[in-house]
């Protein structure tokens, strides 16, 4: 499989975030590419970054950043592929504000789409499931992490139906 999704940071010190989207690739089967591409300090390598994706074969960017958050929505600007921002709370951070907004409210014609704060875990997801619309065996799985979820929060019910002595009605 070649590699679909590109995870792009700000700086390196946002890879503890970023790697969550990493992980849930990795998950998924989904072959990625993870570096440090800065809208501040690297435009070009920015631009060239963005530029090149689609014929690099990505199909989807994962942009994350903190402060003023623009590579998300400059790579956007830039590529025809889906971008997904992962606003980051950083150190000059206004309580992650900044980043929240700077990628949330793109205008018109520059979209992308935004998950939490800190939230490159569903970014990664997100991505998988964009891909997954293409792929027969991304779709599958999905279909296990879902099953999955669904498993934890059942094993939680039997655990405080135990711990408890509930008598709540199974659904």
């Amino acid at each position: 499989m070649s590699i679909s999704v590109g995870i792009i940071m700000g700086s390196q010190s946002d890879l503890t975030v970023m790697q969550e989207a990493a992980e849930m690739l990795e998950k998924f089967g989904i072959e990625y590419e993870i570096t440090v591409v800065s809208a501040h300090r690297t435009p070009e390598r920015m631009y060239e970054y963005a530029k090149s994706a689609k014929g690099r074969g990505l199909k989807v960017i994962i942009a994350g950043a903190g402060g003023a958050a623009h590579l998300p929505g400059m790579v956007a600007s830039i590529t025809t592929l889906p971008v997904i921002g992962v606003p980051i709370k950083s150190s000059n951070s206004i309580d992650g504000w900044d980043s929240v907004l700077s990628i949330l409210q793109m205008p018109g014609g520059i979209p992308v789409a935004t998950v939490a704060l800190n939230g490159a875990k569903n970014a990664g997801i997100l991505a998988a499931k964009l891909m997954g619309a293409f792929s027969e065996q991304v779709s599958a799985k999905l279909i296990e992490y879902q099953e999955e979820l669904k498993n934890n929060v059942l094993d939680q019910v039997t655990q405080m139906k135990w711990k408890f002595n509930n008598s709540f009605d199974e659904l």
